[in-house]
C-alpha cells in the first residue's frame, strides 16, 4: 500500500493524481461524517476500492467470543461496526463501456475535499474507445445540519462527441462487509459476514427504500434514496437486497446529464421497521426539499460558525495549517449530530478496533470538544452516563464497588477479556470522571444535566474498593496497567494512582456542593471523609538516588532496553514477546509524562524537566496517542521546538500515514489530540483551574499562531506573534478573568489584552528520544 501524495493548502485536501495503491488510505482521509451517518471516501463507481462502507453511529452487531481456556468474568459476545445500507455506487457505461479507471487511463483523475464546504469533489476526464472525450465531475456531501441525510451530485459530460450512457445508481445491502474483526472462528464469520436480515423494501418512481434486522443483536436500519435527473430517461428496480436507478442519455458534443442523488437514514433498537423506514424515507423528503443547492448552503453555514468559533492559524508551516484545520473539520463532524451513541476510535471513517470507543475519547475527543463544541461533549457525556448499568455490572463481576466502565465497547458492556491491557487498566474509570469534572469546569454547567454527579459517585466507590491502606496509612493500587501498556499489571502506577486521587477529591467536592442530590444516591459524610482520606493517602513513588518519579513501583530498577540493537523493528510487540518487553524500561506511550500534563499540580517545575528527559529517552510511541501528550508536556517544560516537532507528527498521522494503518479509519484521538497539543502545547491552556489560563510559546519555525476556545459562554481568540500574545473576548459579555504566564490578568470586550511574549526557560536542555525514535516530522 502507498502513500497518497496530497497538495499543501490551507482550506483544501486535494489529491491530484488518484493512486489506486493508496486507496485505502485515501478513502479514510476523505471519509464524510456528521457523527450520525458516516461515508468512507470512496469512488462512485465501486471498482476498485480498499475497504467500502457506510456507518450509522451505534449501529453493531454482537459475535461470539471464544477462549482456548473457560475464565471466570470473561465477556460471552463481542460487538462490531457493521456497514448498513450503501448508496454511494453510481456505475457508469459509456457506450456500453464501464468507467473503470484501471483500464480507462484517464487524463484527469483527482478528488478534493474542501473544509469550507464540507464536500469530497471528484472529476475524471478520459477518452472512450469511440474517440469521445468524456468529463465526470460528482460531488459528495453528509449533510451537517439534516443529520440522516447524504447527497451526491453527479454529471457526465459528453466534451467533443457524440456518446450513449448509463448510470447506475444503487442503494445496496445485503453483502459481505468488513468488521474489523480477525477470529478464525466460524460462528464469528457466520455472525457478522450477513449480519442483516432484510425486512422492506419499495420503489418509486425515482427510487425507493430498504430496511433490515440486524440477526443478533436486534437493530433495525433503513435507508431511502430519490434521484433528480436532468437530460435523461429514469427506470427503478427494487427487491429486498437494493434499490436499482437506471438513467440513460444520448449526449451530444457538449452536453451532460445531471444526476442529483439524495439519501437518508434511521435506525431503532425498538421501532418496527415500516416505522424505521417512513423515517428514512421522510429525511430523504426533507433533503429533496431543500435541493442540491440548499443542501449545500446548510452545509456552508454549519462550518462558516465553525471557523468562526474555532480556526486555527499558523505562519511558517504550510503542512501543519493544512493538518490543523483538517483535523478541526474531522473532530467536530465526528460528533456534531451525534446523540444516544459514542464516537468510536476510528469515529465513522473506517471498521478499525471494529468501531468501539476507548479511554481516548474522554480523554482526548471529550476535553477538545467541551472547549469547541459543547453540546456535542454534553451529548456524549449523557451517553456515558447511560452506560452506567452496564459499569455496575461489570464492577460486580470484578467484585468492586460502584461501576467499572469498559476499556472498549459500543453500546456499554465490556467486549474485551483481554486482562493485562484492559480490565487492569482502570485509570479508564478516573479518565471517564476527568471529562465529566472538565466539562462542568469549562462550561459552568450543572454536572447533573450529563449524569456528571452519578458518575463521580461510582468512580470514587469503585477506588475505595480498589484501594487498601497499608501498615504505615499509605494507600495502594496494585495490580493496574497505566497508559503505557508494555508495563502491565504494576503496583502503585503513578498516572492511575494520582487520577484516582483527583476522581476521589472531586467526587467529594461534587457531593458537598450538590448535597441533596448526593444523598439521593446514598452518599453521607463519612463516605466523602473516607474518599478524602484515600485520596490524602494515596502512594507516590519516588526514586530519590535519580530524583525522577517511577512510573511505577521499582520500575527504575527494571532492566534497560537495548534501543541500540532494535533498528526498524517497531512496534516491538510486532516483533518481541509480552514477556520480553514487561518489566523492562521500554514504554509504548506516555504514561508518567501523561500525568504531568493531567495532574500538574502534584509536581514542581524541577520534577516535570527530570521526569521528561528520563521518559523521553524510553518511550517509543508505538500509540498514536503519545505525540499529542509528549507535545504538551515539551512545551510545559519550555522546549517549544521539540513540541512543534510532536505537534507535527501528531497532526499529520493520517494525512501522511505516519504509522500505515490510516486505512482502517482515522486516528480520532489524534486528531483531537492535535488540536489540544496546539493550545495546551504551544498555547499553554490550562483549563483545569478555576481561572482559564494560557502561556504562549511560539517555536523558531512559526512567526505566528492563532487560535479560539470557547470557556464558559465566552469565545476567546488568542493571537502570538513574535511581538507578543493578544487576547480578544470576541463573544461574551466580560470583563472575563485569565491568568496570562502565571499572572492574573482581565479582558474585557472591546479591549483586547496585550501581553508580550516570554522566552522559553528550560531547567534542562531539550531531551533526546531512544534511537531511530525522534519525532517523525
Amino acid at each position: 500500500m502507498s502513500t497518497p501524495t496530497l497538495d499543501t493548502d490551507p482550506w483544501l485536501v486535494r489529491e491530484p493524481h488518484v493512486d489506486l495503491g493508496a486507496l485505502a488510505v485515501t478513502e479514510s482521509v476523505f471519509s464524510l461524517s456528521n457523527g450520525y451517518l458516516g461515508v468512507r471516501g470512496t469512488l462512485d463507481e465501486v471498482e476498485p476500492f480498499g475497504m467500502r462502507g457506510t456507518y450509522l453511529s451505534g449501529v453493531y452487531e454482537t459475535h461470539p467470543l471464544s477462549y482456548p481456556e473457560g475464565g471466570f468474568g470473561h465477556p460471552e459476545e463481542g460487538q462490531a461496526l457493521v456497514t448498513v445500507l450503501d448508496g454511494t455506487p453510481l456505475r457508469l457505461l459509456v457506450d456500453g463501456v464501464p468507467l473503470d479507471v484501471r483500464e480507462v487511463a484517464p487524463e484527469v483523475h483527482e478528488r478534493t475535499l474542501d473544509l469550507r464546504a464540507g464536500t469530497l469533489d471528484r472529476r475524471v476526464r478520459w477518452t472512450t474507445p469511440s474517440g469521445t472525450t468524456m468529463e465526470v465531475t460528482s460531488r459528495r456531501l453528509v449533510s451537517l445540519a439534516e443529520r440522516s441525510v447524504c447527497a451526491v451530485r453527479y454529471e457526465v459530460r459528453a466534451v467533443d462527441g457524440r456518446a450513449h450512457v448509463v448510470v447506475r445508481s444503487e442503494l445496496a445491502g445485503g453483502e459481505i462487509t468488513p468488521t474489523g474483526v480477525e477470529n478464525d472462528d466460524p460462528r464469528v464469520a457466520e455472525a457478522l459476514d450477513r449480519a442483516f436480515e432484510p425486512l422492506v423494501s419499495t420503489r418509486t418512481a425515482t427510487g425507493g427504500t430498504l430496511a433490515s434486522r440486524t440477526r443478533r443483536s436486534g437493530l433495525t436500519v433503513a435507508a431511502a434514496v430519490d434521484h433528480e435527473v436532468s437530460g435523461g430517461r429514469v427506470s427503478v428496480h427494487a427487491d429486498e437486497h437494493r434499490v436499482v436507478t437506471s438513467v440513460a442519455a444520448d449526449l451530444g458534443a457538449g452536453e451532460d446529464l445531471v444526476v442529483v442523488k439524495t439519501l437518508g437514514y434511521s435506525w431503532s433498537a425498538d421501532a418496527g421497521p415500516d416505522s424505521v423506514a417512513g423515517e428514512a424515507a421522510a429525511a430523504v423528503a426533507s433533503g429533496t426539499d431543500l435541493g442540491w443547492d440548499g443542501l449545500l448552503a446548510a452545509q456552508r453555514r454549519v462550518l462558516d460558525e465553525l471557523w468562526a468559533t474555532a480556526d486555527v492559524e499558523v505562519d511558517g508551516d504550510p503542512e501543519l495549517q493544512q493538518a490543523l484545520r483538517y483535523d478541526v473539520f474531522q473532530l467536530f463532524c465526528s460528533a456534531v449530530c451525534i446523540s444516544g451513541a459514542p464516537v468510536g476510535a476510528k469515529g465513522l471513517t473506517g471498521v478499525g478496533y471494529s468501531g468501539h470507543t476507548f479511554w481516548d475519547v474522554e480523554g482526548f475527543v471529550l476535553p477538545a470538544l467541551t472547549l469547541l463544541y459543547p453540546d456535542a461533549a454534553a451529548r456524549l457525556l449523557r451517553w456515558r452516563a447511560g452506560t452506567l448499568p452496564s459499569a455496575r455490572d461489570r464492577a460486580g463481576t470484578l467484585g468492586v464497588a460502584g461501576a467499572v466502565f469498559a476499556w472498549r465497547t459500543i453500546s456499554g458492556p465490556e467486549v474485551s477479556a483481554y486482562w493485562p491491557a484492559s480490565t487492569a487498566a482502570l485509570h479508564v474509570n478516573a479518565d471517564i470522571a476527568r471529562a465529566y469534572w472538565l466539562y462542568e469546569n469549562a462550561t459552568g454547567a450543572d454536572p447533573a444535566s450529563v449524569g456528571g454527579l452519578e458518575v463521580l459517585v461510582e468512580t470514587a466507590r469503585a477506588w475505595t474498593s480498589l484501594g487498601h491502606y497499608d501498615a504505615a496509612g499509605n494507600w495502594h493500587l496494585f495490580g493496574v496497567t497505566g497508559p503505557d501498556e508494555y508495563t502491565g499489571v504494576v503496583d502503585d502506577n503513578v498516572f492511575t494512582n494520582l487520577m484516582a486521587r483527583a476522581n476521589l477529591r472531586r467526587a467529594a467536592d461534587a457531593c458537598r456542593r450538590l448535597e441533596p442530590e448526593a444523598r439521593d444516591l446514598g452518599v453521607e459524610a463519612a463516605e466523602t471523609a473516607a474518599w478524602e482520606a484515600a485520596a490524602d493517602a494515596v502512594c507516590v513513588p519516588w526514586d530519590e538516588g535519580l530524583r525522577v518519579h517511577p512510573m511505577n513501583d521499582n520500575f527504575t530498577a527494571y532492566a534497560d532496553w537495548p534501543f541500540e540493537d532494535e533498528g526498524d523493528d517497531y512496534p516491538i510487540q510486532a516483533h518481541h514477546h509480552y514477556a520480553r518487553f514487561y518489566r523492562r524500561q521500554v514504554l509504548k506511550q506516555a504514561d508518567l509524562v501523561q500525568a504531568l500534563w493531567w495532574c500538574r499540580d502534584e509536581f514542581t517545575a524541577e520534577e516535570v524537566a527530570r521526569d521528561l528527559e528520563y521518559y523521553e529517552a524510553r518511550t517509543v510511541r508505538d500509540s498514536s496517542l503519545s505525540a499529542a501528550v509528549q507535545a504538551v508536556v515539551c512545551a510545559q517544560a519550555q522546549h517549544p521546538d521539540l513540541a512543534h516537532r510532536y505537534l507535527r507528527e501528531c497532526a499529520l498521522v493520517d494525512l501522511r500515514d505516519v504509522r500505515g494503518d490510516t486505512a482502517e479509519g482515522l486516528h480520532l484521538a489524534s486528531v483531537a489530540g492535535a488540536w489540544l497539543a496546539f493550545v495546551a502545547g504551544l498555547g499553554g491552556l490550562r483549563e483545569d483551574h478555576e481561572t482559564l489560563e494560557i502561556a504562549p510559546l511560539l517555536p523558531a519555525a512559526l512567526s505566528r499562531t492563532a487560535w479560539s476556545v470557547t470557556w464558559r459562554g465566552a469565545l476567546l481568540r488568542v493571537e502570538t506573534t513574535r511581538e507578543g500574545s493578544t487576547v480578544t473576548l470576541v463573544r461574551g459579555d466580560g470583563p472575563l478573568p485569565l491568568v496570562v504566564d502565571g499572572e492574573a490578568r482581565t479582558v474585557t470586550a472591546g479591549d483586547p489584552l496585550r501581553v508580550p511574549l516570554q522566552d522559553p526557560e528550560p531547567l534542562l536542555a531539550e531531551p533526546t528520544q531512544p534511537a531511530g525514535r525522534a519525532p517523525r516530522t
